[in-house]
Parts: structure tokens; sequence; C-alpha cells
């Protein structure tokens, strides 16, 4: 609400009472007091606003806009009202308004200094850079200050950057930018560090890299001082655009010098030299060798400095890293040119085991060394192995059972040793019984490394739970390979690891993960639920959950998941913008591009437009025909067949596809190849689902709302457009299907962490793509009936009692596929069918669209058959009732008893489930403890309950569908 300091003006006392109700969420009494107030007061303008934010709050939305326009049409001046106008202006989501409402303020009020300052940030909600330039230096010419003169120059950037025009952006807006910022230069009016990083930015999007270096090193590059080593930085990045190797190469030397351990400069020394040896640099015979100084040009040298850093490091009290790896790394790039041996700087096993030694009680040694493994060869792997195992201080117990560590440091060593073991592949050779020992050796230590986090916090991990994810991954493997006892017995682990570790994010999502390639949503939904995903976690790691959320049936929580998602994007534009308007006010202009940026990726994010097409897909398989008609739920949801606004050519994906941790070897990783054809699949099937989408808003607006026999009333409504709209969607969904027939004869597997696979594949294998493409396709033909009527039109009758016929026939093969168990128990061991629940969500589907024809075939049917009966009064004889008639009776008929059976199927596969005791099967001869077995039920009983609200939910919407259907008469 509005500022409300040292109230002195009365009508600041008197509106105070309304402040607080609204602040306070009690909107009723905030609408009551500012009528009351109003009644007294008729020309109070803010009272009549507040009013208006306590309608828009309790959902009187139009009434609130009427009053807001009254007190805008008057053009207050008033801080209040204008500062209320704003709060309702922005939670209507119409801030161009608040512009108009700017403008009219500073007109009366030319020399407001405040005025104008929120003119200019009610323009950059709005992105409208132009008005921005010119309200900036309207705002330096009525008061002279550094900040409003480089808003406009900073405006005039913005114009570049979303310029379409590429040459203009560098011909025009940042040349006169450039020469804006030099005439305070010039002048000597450069006061802030903000100012210089501008005149950096301009100059670097001008590729005036030169230039840039030049206001870095100079005099203006000493004000670059919140940031560590920002100028440093700065220098470097230009050097290296401008191939500048001496001094890129004496710089990060002169860095390294000051900080041994700072990894980038290394990298770039590394880089440097390498430039400098290949364009055979020499130094030159008088002067310094650089504008940094002195620098390395040799191989030798490059040697020598490495070897000195480890020296200096061992003279340190405190250990560091980087010099020991930045060794490695020379190792690896001198490798990379074939000419390691004669510098002789050590063997990579050796220097790899002398790393371990001094950083093994680090949880960053396992991934420092993981970015060297290769330097190991395969003959290596397993002494390597040995050698670290022979080294770790593990206490053997007198039992002969496993060394166990004493302390969380050997604990820590012994688990970097097992990660190496994983990631060099030597757990992936073993064979079936030598894994479940190694599962069960994990298990046990994973135990006794609880006893080191005894009394620690809920949100505190164990230091062992690396133990647990590795023996889940180990079963995993396990169960990849046909052994169906694994995955129940990696749950039990996962479970029980969470119980110690409720905050464990990644026990979380491979639980996730697993349960939802199970089949099971519920308590995939329930795990995402506790991860408390914040803001752009629902774009990066959302896609694990929202994939299988109407998929596996429970359409209430897939209508969660999807709502919670989509309010993170369409809350994305209006925060994105204050981060924008916070920016310009503390001088942050470097982060405002990168704003920009973040919200045109989240605007034309993959996972936004495949979330928000499978809402309306959702919410037209629950309500449509159901709680309301179809042509009514498409104009609720403002959808027009013939716009597609999806951003096709400016896709991004967005996904985080390394989100679960592994330690597997680089043969069974996410590889680039595997994100690629992964994005390809999601497009393929984001194209289907739209086009689905579309066809079926397109089907409501041909709704039998005219005389379709009239060429030109039908012109006029625009009734012909529509169906060629239709037959061009068709056209294009055969064209996606094909796409993704092709796509899916490639057979690509994904690994299991990776990216999960689309619906493609059932869509295309449970019969379910043939059904709809069938029932779509005659639409046409339907329409081709109601525009020639019934005489004359045998053969198209004919033609659509073959389709309809057709139609019933790929059904009932559809309805044989989801006869399909959904859990088998043979041997005591449990196998799941998590396809069976997804072929029943592809058949409610596809009902669907058969009973929204259906209702447009029988309308188009009823006026045909009023017209008949009159003819056959007047006449008063008898005649054949026409084909058409007959066969869309029939095919209604099939279509209720095949629903009907499904339904009754459904009843029987939920009386079977819950009559399954799962807890008794056994797991493979796994012996599991009294604990164990109490995790094992969990598991069970979330798999169980899953699979049982999952059917419920399907059984209960094709019952409405059913009910909807026997009112569907002609």
């Amino acid at each position: 609400m509005a500022a409300r300091g040292h109230v002195q003006d009365p009508n600041d006392r008197r509106l105070r009472p309304i402040y607080d109700y609204l602040d306070n969420g009690n909107n009723k009494m905030a609408i009551q007091q500012a009528e009351k107030l109003l009644k007294k007061h008729k020309d109070l303008h803010c009272a009549k606003v507040l009013k208006a934010i306590g309608l828009q709050r309790t959902g009187r939305q139009e009434e609130a806009f009427v009053l807001a326009q009254e007190v805008a049409a008057l053009e207050p001046t008033d801080d209040n009202s204008l500062q209320a106008l704003t709060i309702l202006y922005r939670e209507m989501h119409r801030p161009e308004l608040v512009t108009k409402l700017y403008e009219a303020a500073v007109k009366k009020v030319p020399n407001s200094e405040e005025y104008h300052s929120h003119l200019f940030m009610a323009y950059a909600r709005v992105g409208e850079y132009k008005k921005m330039q010119q309200a900036g230096m309207a705002l330096y010419k009525i008061v002279p200050k550094n900040p409003y003169y480089f808003w406009s120059v900073m405006s005039l950037i913005m114009q570049s950057i979303s310029a379409q025009d590429e040459n203009l952006s560098k011909t025009m807006f940042l040349p006169l930018a450039e020469r804006m910022v030099e005439k305070m230069v010039k002048e000597d009016k450069m006061e802030a560090e903000a100012e210089v990083e501008l005149y950096y930015m301009i100059l670097e999007r001008l590729g005036k890299h030169s230039e840039a270096l030049e206001v870095v090193r100079g005099n203006l590059g000493e004000k670059l001082t919140s940031e560590l080593q920002s100028r440093e930085n700065k220098c470097m990045a230009m050097y290296k655009k401008l191939k500048k190797w001496p001094e890129c190469n004496a710089l990060s030397k002169k860095l390294l010098l000051e900080n041994l351990d700072d990894w980038q400069f290394y990298l770039s020394y590394f880089d440097s030299i390498f430039y400098l040896i290949e364009d055979g640099w020499t130094p030159p015979s008088e002067g310094q060798m650089s504008l940094e100084g002195d620098l390395d040009y040799t191989i030798e040298q490059a040697v020598s400095f490495v070897e000195e850093q480890i020296e200096t490091e061992a003279k340190i009290s405190r250990s560091l890293r980087g010099p020991h790896l930045a060794k490695l790394e020379l190792i690896r790039r001198l490798r990379q040119r074939g000419c390691n041996d004669e510098y002789k700087l050590g063997d990579p096993e050796e220097l790899m085991f002398q790393y371990f030694i001094k950083f093994g009680d680090k949880p960053c040694c396992f991934t420092d060394l993981k970015l060297f493994t290769d330097l190991l060869s395969p003959s290596q792997h397993t002494t390597f192995i040995n050698r670290l195992l022979g080294s770790l201080p593990l206490a053997t117990p007198a039992n002969g059972d496993l060394a166990l560590p004493e302390d969380t440091k050997a604990l820590q060593r012994h688990l970097c040793v097992i990660q190496i073991s994983r990631l060099l592949g030597i757990y992936h050779k073993m064979d079936k019984p030598q894994k479940q020992e190694a599962v069960r050796e994990m298990t046990a230590r994973y135990r006794h490394g609880l006893s080191f986090g005894a009394g620690s916090l809920k949100t505190e991990l164990q230091v062992s739970d690396y133990y647990c994810l590795i023996g889940a991954h180990m079963l995993l493997d396990l169960w990849l390979n046909g052994e169906e006892w694994a995955v129940w017995h990696c749950l039990t682990l996962l479970e029980e690891g969470l119980s110690n570790s409720p905050s464990h994010a990644q026990i979380k999502l491979l639980l996730v993960r697993i349960y939802c390639a199970l089949g099971s949503f519920e308590p995939a939904m329930d795990l995402f639920a506790s991860l408390d995903a914040k803001h752009i976690q629902y774009d990066t790691i959302g896609f694990l959950l929202t994939r299988f959320a109407g998929p596996l049936g429970q359409f209430l929580a897939a209508s969660q998941a999807c709502n919670a998602t989509l309010r993170f994007f369409h809350s994305n534009q209006k925060d994105t913008s204050e981060y924008i308007i916070q920016a310009y006010k503390y001088g942050a202009f470097e982060k405002i591009p990168e704003f920009i940026e973040f919200r045109n990726r989240l605007n034309n994010s993959l996972h936004f437009a495949q979330v928000r097409t499978e809402r309306m897909l959702l919410d037209l398989l629950l309500e449509a025909d159901i709680s309301s008609s179809l042509e009514d739920l498409i104009k609720s949801m403002s959808l027009s067949p013939e716009e597609d606004d999806i951003p096709w050519k400016t896709l991004t994906d967005n996904r985080d596809l390394t989100a679960l941790f592994n330690w597997d070897p680089s043969d069974r990783v996410v590889l680039e190849e595997h994100k690629q054809q992964s994005l390809e699949e999601e497009r393929i099937w984001l194209l289907i689902r739209s086009l689905t989408l579309r066809l079926v808003s397109g089907l409501a607006n041909l709704s039998h709302s005219s005389d379709s026999k009239n060429s030109e009333k039908s012109a006029e409504n625009g009734i012909s457009s529509r169906i060629d709209i239709v037959r061009t969607l068709l056209i294009k969904l055969e064209e996606a299907v094909a796409s993704g027939k092709k796509f899916l004869e490639r057979k690509g597997m994904y690994p299991f962490i990776g990216p999960p696979p689309s619906r493609l594949r059932g869509f295309l294998n449970s019969g379910s793509c043939l059904c709809q493409m069938d029932i779509l396709q005659l639409v046409n033909d339907i329409y081709e009936l109601d525009t020639n009527g019934i005489d004359d039109t045998s053969a198209l009758q004919e033609k659509i009692g073959i389709k309809l016929k057709s139609c019933q026939e790929h059904l009932k093969d559809l309805v044989n596929q989801c006869k399909g168990l959904l859990i088998d128990i043979q041997g005591g061991c449990c196998k799941t069918f998590p396809d069976s629940v997804e072929n029943l969500v592809f058949f409610v589907e596809t009902i669907s669209i058969y009973q929204w024809v259906s209702s447009y075939f029988a309308s188009v049917l009823r006026p045909l058959k009023s017209n008949l009966q009159k003819k056959k009064k007047k006449k008063k004889e008898s005649t054949a009732t026409p084909p058409v008639f007959t066969s869309y009776q029939e095919f209604n008929t099939v279509l209720r008893m095949l629903v009907s059976n499904m339904t009754d199927h459904i009843k029987d596969m939920e009386v079977s489930l819950t009559a399954l005791k799962l807890e008794e099967l056994s797991l493979d001869n796994v012996i599991f403890s009294e604990k164990e077995k109490k995790f094992t039920k969990l598991v069970m009983d979330k798999v169980q309950s899953g699979y049982l609200h999952s059917l419920q939910d399907i059984g209960e919407l094709l019952k409405k569908r059913l009910e909807t259907m026997k009112k569907l008469k002609i």
C-alpha cells in the first residue's frame, strides 16, 4: 500500500483504516469503510480507488475497473490516488494503464521529479524503450543527476537489443549511446562504477574491444571495485577477444602468483601459452614482454611454473587444490599434443593417488578427480582402486565382517573410492551375485555411517547418504537388466534413506523417477511437493513430474501439478519487470539484458508450452460436455483453431537433464545426442498435442448454428473458412504423426537417469493415434453432409457409414490394449505394467474426442431429420430412413457399450488390485529385517494406492462420459 508516515493531511487519517483492512486481507471491510467515507467526501478519489482494490481482490473485476477508470479520467495528481491506481492496475495485469496515468500527471505537474521517475519506471514495466529514453532525458533536464542521464543511455542499449535489424542497432542506437557517454567522459562527470560498466558494455557490444580495454585499464577502470577482480576479469575478456595472448598469459600468471588456487586463471594461463607456442611467439629484444609484464611462452616454462606453484603451496599452512589439479590439467593438454613423457611431470596415477591422500576426506575430492580419470588406461583402473583402498584407515572387526571407518573423515575417504570405482565401470562389470553382494555392502556401510549423524537435525543430510544412493543405482542396473525384484529392493532402500534424511533432494528425485516409471503417480506427487520447488526449478526439474501427471490417470493431481507450474510462468512477466526496475534504480545496468534474456527464455520454454497445452486438454477432458458444453469451454479458454501461439522457432529446452546424480562411466551417461534426440521427440509430441487441441476447438466452431446450404450466408459467417482451417489442421496432424513414426524407427534409448521418453511411442503403439485420426477425419465428411443435405448424397452417406465402422473396430482394438494387467505376480515376484495405466488414459482421451465428434454429428443430423419428417407428413407416405441415421445410431450404441464394458473392467481391476497382498512377496531370496520390512510394506502400499487412485479417477471420468453419451440423441 501507499506509504503512510507522519499523518498530517486529514485525508490521510481518514484513509488509514481502509489501508489497514486491505493490508490485513479484510477486503469486504475495506469496501464498506470506503463506501462510508465516500458518502461524506464524494471527491476523495483515493477512497474510490481503494474500494476498487477491495472489489478486485474479491473477484469483482469489472466493477473495480469501472471505478478505476472513473478516477483515471479525472487525471489525479495526488500521490495517494496515483499509488493506489498503480497497485490496482498491477493486480489487474494492466501495466500499460499506469503509463497513461503518469503521462497525465507529468503534463499537469511538469517539474515533478517523482512523477517523471514514476513515468520512466512505468515505461520500463511495459518495455517502451524509446519512451524510456525520452523520459530519462526529460527527467535529467529537470533534475540534472547522473543516474537519470544514464537511464536514458541504458534505454538506447535496450532499443539496440530489441531491434529486429542488427545493422540498425550497430549504426544508430549503440553509436548514439556511445556519444552520450563520451560527452560525460569529456566533461569529467563520470561518478559511479555503474556508469563505467555501462560504457564498457556499449563498447563491447559495438565490437570496440581495444577502446573497451583502454577504458578498463585507464582512470575510469579504477572505479570498478564492487566485485573482486572485476577490472582484471574485464581485461582478460578483452585480451582474449583481441587475441592478445602475451597480455593474457602475463595477467593470468600475475593473478596466480597472488592467488595460486584460482582455477579460472590456470585455464587462461594454459590456453594462452599454447596459443603462443602455436603462433611461434618470441619476446621483443627491448622493453617489456607485454603490457602486463613478463610471461611464459614455452612448455618448459609452464612446467616450471606449475612445479613452483606446488612448492609454494607446500609451504602454506592451508592445503590448496589448485596447483595439484593444474599439474594434471597440464598433463592432459600435453598428452593431447602427444608430448607428455619428455617433460617428466609424473605418472597421473601416482599424482591422483597423492591428491587422494591429501584431499580424500573432502567431499570435493571425487568431483575433482572425476575430471582426470580419463588419464588412466583401462588396465590401471583396478590397480588404482586397490591402491586407494589399501590407503584407507579402516578398522576390521574381530568377527571378520566389513572393515568400517572410525570417523567421518575415514568414511568420506572410503566413499570417494566407491564413487571412483563406479565411475571407472568396475561395478558395471560384475555379475549378478557380485552386484547383490555389493548392494549388501553399501547398505551395511550406509547404516553404520548413520551413527556419525545421530542427533543431527532433520534438515541435515547424513554423511553416509551416498552409500544409499550408490546402492540404489546398483539395484537399478539389475532392474534394467530384467531383475524385477531389484526395483522393489531399490525403493525400500531409498525410502529408508529418506526416513533418515528427510531433506535429501537427490533421494526424493530418484524416488519420483522410479515411482513414475512404475506407473504410480500419487507417491511421486507427494515427494515432489515435499521438495518445495521454487521459481526456476519448475522449469528445470518440473518435467520429472508433469511428464507423468496426466498419463498416469490422477487427473486432479495432474491439474494441481500443471497449475503450480503455470503460476510460475505467468508471474514471470510481472516479476522480471520488477527486477528490471530495481536494476535501473540501483545502477546494475549490466543485469538488465540478462533479465530480459531470462524472461524470453521462460516465455519460449518448451516445458511452458507443454504444460499449457496439456492443461487445456486436461480441462476439456474433465469438463467438456460434462459440466459445460465444448463450445462454452473453448470460448472461456479463448482458444482459436487458426492461432498457434507456440513459438516453434525459438523454443528453448530449459530442462536440467543432469539433475539426478550418477556415478556412471562416460558410455552410460546423458550425452548431448540424447538431449538433442529428446528435444526432437518432445517437439513432435507437443506438435501432435497442440494440433489435437486446435482441431477440437475447430470442431466446436463448426456448430450447426446457420443454414450451411446458403453459401453466401456461410461465407458471411465464416463457416467455409472454419472447415478450411480444420482441413489444414488435419493435414498438419497427419504430417506430425508421420514424423513421429519416422522418429521411432531410429529406436534410440535414453539412460534411465536421463530424459524420460515422451508419450509418443505409447500413442502410436496403443492404437489411440489411429482411432483419433479416423474420427477427426470424419469431421470433413460430416461437414459435407451438412452442406449438401440428405438428398443425392448416398455415396457420401455410405462413405460415412464405412468410416464409422472402421472407427468402431479401431476403438475395439484400443480396448483390448487396455485389458492388460497392472501388476503380475509370478513365483512370488512382482512385475508392474505402467503402460496399462497410460493406455487407459489414451482410451479416455480417445473416447472424449469420439464423443465430441459424435455430438457435432448429432447437431448436423437433428435438423436433417426434422426436415425429413416434415416432408413425410406433407407427402403422407413412408420413405426409407437414410442409411446415415442408422449408421450413426449403431455407432453410438457401440460407443456406449464399449465405455460401459471398460468401466466394468476397471471395477474388476480395482477389486483384484485391492485383494493383492504385495507386502508378502519375496524379493529374489532377499532376507529383510523387521525394520526393512516396514519400508518394503510402505513402498508396496504406495504403489498399490497410486494404482487404485488412478483407476478410480479414470473410472469416475468414464462414468461421466457414459452419462453424457446416453443423453446424446437425434
